[in-house]
């Protein structure tokens, strides 16, 4: 989070959501938080959210494949 991103507590994005969604259209994003802990970070639909890659290999080990599996 940079530090021009607004904080919104959730009960005031409740009363003022047609206001804060218009602005996060508009390239303003903001987060919505509850007691002081952030929730959601709401962006415009046309700006994307990095999205983590998978990690290949992640689960070595924790299973086997016959032998005869194409049998």
């Amino acid at each position: 989070m940079d530090d021009s991103t607004q904080i919104v507590n959730i009960s005031d994005a409740k009363a003022n959501l047609s206001r804060l969604v218009q602005r996060a259209a508009n390239g303003e994003p903001f987060m919505i938080a509850k007691a002081g802990k952030s929730l959601v970070k709401v962006i415009p639909m046309d700006q994307s959210v990095p999205v983590q890659s998978r990690r290949v290999g992640f689960m070595a080990g924790q299973f086997s494949v016959s032998d005869r599996f194409d049998a």
